[in-house]
């Protein structure tokens, strides 16, 4: 029988031998997109949702899901986060669909009191009201990780514990632009993942390795499982703060990231291949194109 860890070596010699920076293709045969309708957030999100996640007969049954949303920084009238209402009905969807637990999980990069940014986004409410724990990935255990990519050269990243022991993580973007990356969904999302305690506010040593180099590096190590991203209301101009609301009435669902957002760039008036991360990632993260359900 075939030596399994040979062939890992093997591979990953091959791969630096050729100049390629990933070592594993994680792309599906198939992926899969649902556009869901939405006007405005409220408690009627809650069967979107469920009926949203039914489309892709997920089976999480016995399974620890940790949403991944996107909060950054309070600002008053600013579609600046993902919205507390859709996190809470995609924790009760997942909670519908039996999995063993639901843990919301972020490390906000600006701002570092996270129980006041919770308070004030209305996310404290919704998961008290449902009963779903929150994590704060800042001061999160970590684990020192050897990174599946090498485009930002730091070869490892110390991560959340609470992170890795995930058996199903589900990014949950809010749908902006973004004045160095040209837009920020699922892929950037999972920026806030990496720990500010260890790698400061905001994530400077990311941005110091390159912010689309740490992205595909980050989603080649800890690719989501799935996406649920916030897009009622998101951003365009000088996103991912100080941009102007854009209605698309949109919760994009779907089990590729990279799919997710090809999808959701051209929603934002973006060519997915003119963001560096998107075009890359679809050599080996996920598909930039998949079934729309």
């Amino acid at each position: 029988m075939a030596n399994p860890s040979a062939a890992v070596t093997g591979s990953a010699l091959t791969a630096r031998i050729q100049g390629q920076k990933y070592f594993r293709d994680l792309r599906p045969k198939r992926s899969r997109v649902a556009i869901l309708h939405a006007d405005q957030y409220s408690d009627r999100l809650d069967e979107l949702v469920v009926d949203g996640l039914r489309l892709f007969n997920l089976d999480v049954r016995g399974k620890s899901v940790l949403l991944k949303p996107n909060i950054v920084e309070y600002i008053p009238e600013k579609p600046v986060n993902t919205d507390a209402h859709l996190v809470g009905a995609a924790a009760e969807a997942f909670l519908r669909l039996d999995a063993a637990s639901v843990t919301v999980g972020e490390g906000p990069g600006h701002h570092r009191d996270t129980d006041l940014l919770l308070y004030e986004t209305g996310l404290a409410d919704q998961l008290a009201h449902r009963k779903v724990a929150f994590v704060d990935l800042n001061p999160d255990e970590l684990i020192k990780t050897k990174l599946h990519a090498n485009y930002s050269g730091l070869g490892h990243l110390w991560l959340p514990r609470s992170v890795l022991a995930a058996g199903f993580i589900v990014s949950m973007p809010k749908v902006k632009t973004h004045h160095w990356t040209g837009v920020t969904l699922s892929m950037k999302n999972m920026f806030g993942i990496v720990p500010g305690s260890r790698y400061g506010w905001p994530k400077n040593v990311l941005h110091w390795a390159g912010i689309h180099e740490s992205v595909l590096d980050i989603c080649a190590t800890v690719r989501p499982h799935f996406v649920i991203a916030d897009g009622v209301v998101g951003m365009e101009g000088d996103g991912p703060l100080n941009g102007t609301a854009k209605e698309l009435h949109t919760i994009l669902v779907s089990d590729d990231p990279v799919a997710a957002d090809s999808t959701l760039a051209r929603s934002l008036g973006w060519e997915p291949n003119a963001v560096k991360h998107i075009q890359e990632a679809g050599r080996f993260i996920g598909n930039h194109r998949g079934v729309v359900l």
